[in-house]
């Protein structure tokens, strides 16, 4: 699993490097022709990740369940959020990964729930959801590279 984790942390880190530049009125843009924002993008991998390793699990998850609420599949942006809670974003757009890392290797994640996900895949172990949440988290930065052109 080594490698996933790697993946995992380059992306989290790509996509800092990416939003970095950018001032909270233009984390909370959505220009013509998407549903969602930069930041909105950011929240919603922290959110995946902890609902495929945690919940998915069995385990309390590591994030507030309002922001479950906010940045789940099928949510979108409501009011801009303020910088305060773009940085809280940013911290856990990589303390999170770190965290379920070491909970993995502590070998916390002892049971998992089967879930198929909206690309018919069904996960089944905890391996599965970390390789799926990679693949989920690379369609996710394609959709930030996108957004930051148009900004």
């Amino acid at each position: 699993m080594t490698n996933e984790f790697d993946t995992l942390m380059a992306s989290r880190k790509l996509t800092l490097d990416f939003i970095n530049s950018f001032n909270p009125a233009q984390l909370n843009h959505i220009p013509q022709g998407f549903k969602n924002n930069l930041i909105w993008n950011m929240g919603h991998l922290v959110v995946t990740q902890q609902l495929l390793w945690y919940n998915l699990s069995e385990k309390e998850m590591l994030i507030p369940a309002n922001m479950v609420k906010k940045y789940q599949k099928g949510s979108k942006p409501g009011e801009s959020i303020g910088e305060n809670e773009i940085n809280t974003i940013k911290e856990l757009l990589i303390s999170l990964p770190e965290k379920s890392i070491a909970d993995y290797k502590n070998g916390l994640f002892k049971t998992y729930k089967s879930y198929t996900t909206s690309f018919n895949v069904t996960l089944q172990s905890i391996e599965d959801g970390i390789k799926f949440n990679n693949f989920h988290e690379g369609l996710h930065v394609g959709t930030i590279m996108a957004l930051r052109k148009l900004i």
